[in-house]
């Protein structure tokens, strides 16, 4: 008990380790997503088909979805810093590579190692995020911590785009290197402050716990809507650049449509995040932002203009912020803290699964139906998922 009190006199405070998270963050994914504008038209310039370009997106996700649910496991029993830093070394590396690349299939080889970065890195600093916060700041905690991560999702298209327009795609890929590569430094310097998380440390079956969240419905329910939510995400991200082109937009004005989704994203997820830490059920807000959703991936199969774009790209940016804001606060919310880690791998493991079986699949799916369809088929997909989180979320209760 005397330890205890030792250990919580010494730590820093919430504030402190929150504020250190975003700034990680935000380092980690503005060099990242610089190249998502990019890479799609690269692989292109380099030969590569529709189908071709859907495999390089899928080749990071397919390796983030497999290694999520493990890396959260291992950071906590490895520590969270040691995770983060490996997996931000892996994405400056990547970064690096890309400038080197030939082939669209040196790309594809590249993207699994991405994969793996962006594995050991996202979960691990989610995790902390919820290791850190008291319950009843759930919400507010990854309002802010989420707004860090958009604000540099929203940034880095826009600053990728302008750069490939004016200096080329290499050097997209060598400034994104950079970039991750200081915050790997900030990580060493600076995340170590954040170990020492108040909580005791249980001992944990991982598989018999896994086994229990699997019958837990309201989180099953949140990875099923994080599934179909993120299939949509990576429909945008894959496939937005290559219809936005066919419609006549520049690389700048599609840099600048990712830009106002991320800026929308990130300025909304604040205030959502305060409203759902006082509402009396964060489903009812989850329900209202994928509604949105769905009729923004309408939106973007009907646009005609850039001005249309970016009236759509506001609607998924609010709709984004306010629905996932919520699942997350609502997935730390539906489980006890032993399971926590294991939840948000799966959470994570959602993401990039979903990403990665947009990219793989709907290249194909585009090439037999059309860009149109194609959007009008994710919107119905995430709407006949938001059925089944109602069914799975209608009786649960939260501790507030």
């Amino acid at each position: 008990m005397t330890l205890l009190a030792r250990d919580k006199a010494a730590a820093p405070s919430y504030s402190t380790l929150l504020f250190i998270c975003c700034g990680v963050a935000f380092g980690g994914y503005l060099g990242s997503h610089m190249r998502l504008p990019v890479v799609p038209l690269y692989a292109r310039s380099l030969g590569a088909d529709t189908v071709l370009v859907g495999i390089i997106n899928s080749a990071f996700l397919v390796m983030a979805a497999l290694l999520s649910l493990p890396f959260g496991i291992m950071s906590d029993r490895l520590g969270r810093k040691r995770l983060a830093s490996f997996g931000a070394l892996i994405l400056s590396a990547t970064s690096f590579l890309l400038y080197f690349s030939k082939t669209p299939w040196q790309m594809v080889w590249i993207y699994l190692f991405f994969g793996i970065g962006l594995a050991a890195f996202g979960p691990t600093m989610m995790s902390l995020v919820a290791d850190i916060s008291p319950v009843t700041h759930l919400g507010r905690s990854y309002g802010w911590y989420t707004t860090a991560l958009y604000t540099s999702m929203s940034l880095g298209p826009a600053l990728g785009g302008f750069l490939a327009e004016e200096l080329g795609f290499l050097q997209v890929f060598l400034i994104s290197g950079i970039l991750i590569f200081i915050t790997f430094w900030l990580v060493l310097f600076y995340l170590p402050r954040a170990r020492h998380i108040l909580k005791e440390k249980a001992k944990k079956n991982e598989p018999a716990v896994a086994r229990e969240l699997l019958h837990n419905r309201p989180l099953v329910g949140c990875w099923l809507v994080t599934l179909g939510g993120c299939f949509g995400l990576g429909m945008f991200v894959t496939f937005f650049p290559l219809h936005a082109h066919n419609r006549g937009l520049s690389l700048a004005e599609i840099g600048l449509v990712f830009a106002v989704q991320g800026l929308w994203n990130a300025l909304s997820r604040i205030p959502f995040g305060h409203l759902s830490d006082r509402v009396a059920r964060r489903g009812t807000l989850v329900i209202i932002g994928l509604l949105g959703y769905a009729v923004a991936m309408v939106g973007f199969a009907l646009s005609e203009s850039v001005v249309h774009f970016i009236l759509t790209a506001t609607l998924l940016g609010i709709s984004m912020g306010l629905a996932f804001t919520s699942v997350g606060a609502l997935i730390a919310e539906v489980v006890d803290l032993k399971s926590r880690g294991l939840a948000m791998g799966g959470y994570n493991t959602c993401i990039y699964l979903g990403m990665m079986l947009s990219s793989a699949l709907m290249g194909g799916v585009i090439e037999r139906i059309g860009f149109e369809n194609s959007f009008h088929l994710t919107g119905l997909l995430n709407f006949f998922l938001l059925g089944f989180f109602y069914l799975f979320m209608k009786n649960f209760e939260a501790q507030k």
